[in-house]
């Protein structure tokens, strides 16, 4: 599941291969954006705010989010795909390299002199080189009648959480994920913590109990009905979120978290 992790590491190997160079071709298979042509650009740059993807090629900047089911290849130039054609969302080539983004949730060309407006509503980025742990925290408490795992899914707090790592992190700290914000102890902590674990997970597989072996990375997420690693208990599955439109399933365990 893409994550800010998953997205930072992304746009650090397409950076790797694509930066300084310049493009050959551009086909955006968006139809808002199917005329748009980048060839001959030269790409200045590839980054990521939280779980949001910036391409930036002079005066226009393409903007992805990979959502569920999106992920950024790279080829080298006349490989085949791994994936089907009719999932390409956009090819861009350059001399060396094909970038394919496959099953893109959302694709967009944008001026790059507003991009930074565009994205000014998340929360500080806990991969970016700006974070700012203080004001995380200020931005989570700011609802203490909140659950605590819909306030660090929500992005305007702080961009790079996804629902995996929501749930890791209550476990990690005891927590219900619907415990209310106002009644969690050593809120700083907790997001040190997520902030610790992201930067640990972002060049390697993703884990939160320290295992990297298949079936061993996760204390509670996708563990429903198995037995807790701690203490034995069967793992619960429920919903949560800020309203029905945005229901994400949450996992626990009935005795190691309160």
């Amino acid at each position: 599941m893409p994550e800010g992790d998953t997205v930072y590491l992304t746009a650090r190997n397409l950076d790797a291969a694509l930066a300084g160079h310049e493009l050959t071709r551009c086909d955006i298979r968006v139809p808002a954006f199917a005329t748009v042509d980048l060839t001959g650009g030269i790409v200045e740059r590839v980054d990521s705010r939280g779980k949001h993807l910036l391409m930036r090629i002079g005066a226009a900047t393409i903007h992805s989010h990979l959502k569920m089911e999106g992920a950024w290849h790279l080829y080298r130039r006349g490989s085949a795909w791994r994936r089907p054609a009719f999932q390409a969302r956009a090819v861009l080539e350059t001399a060396d390299w094909a970038a394919v983004g496959f099953s893109l949730g959302l694709l967009e060309v944008l001026p790059t002199a507003t991009v930074d407006d565009e994205l000014s509503y998340l929360g500080p980025d806990l991969l970016g080189a700006d974070w700012d742990a203080a004001e995380a925290v200020r931005r989570v408490a700011a609802v203490p009648g909140r659950p605590i795992a819909v306030a660090l899914a929500d992005q305007g707090n702080l961009a790079g959480l996804g629902n995996e790592y929501v749930n890791e992190l209550c476990f990690l700290r005891g927590l219900l994920p619907t415990r209310p914000v106002g009644e969690v102890p050593d809120l700083p902590g907790l997001i040190a913590l997520a902030k610790r674990l992201i930067t640990a997970n972002r060049e390697r597989v993703r884990t939160t109990t320290g295992d990297t072996r298949p079936g061993q990375r996760s204390w509670v997420f996708s563990r429903a009905e198995l037995p807790c690693r701690r203490c034995g208990t069967a793992i619960r599955r429920g919903l949560l979120g800020r309203n029905e439109l945005e229901q994400r399933i949450t996992y626990w365990c009935p005795h190691c978290q309160t």
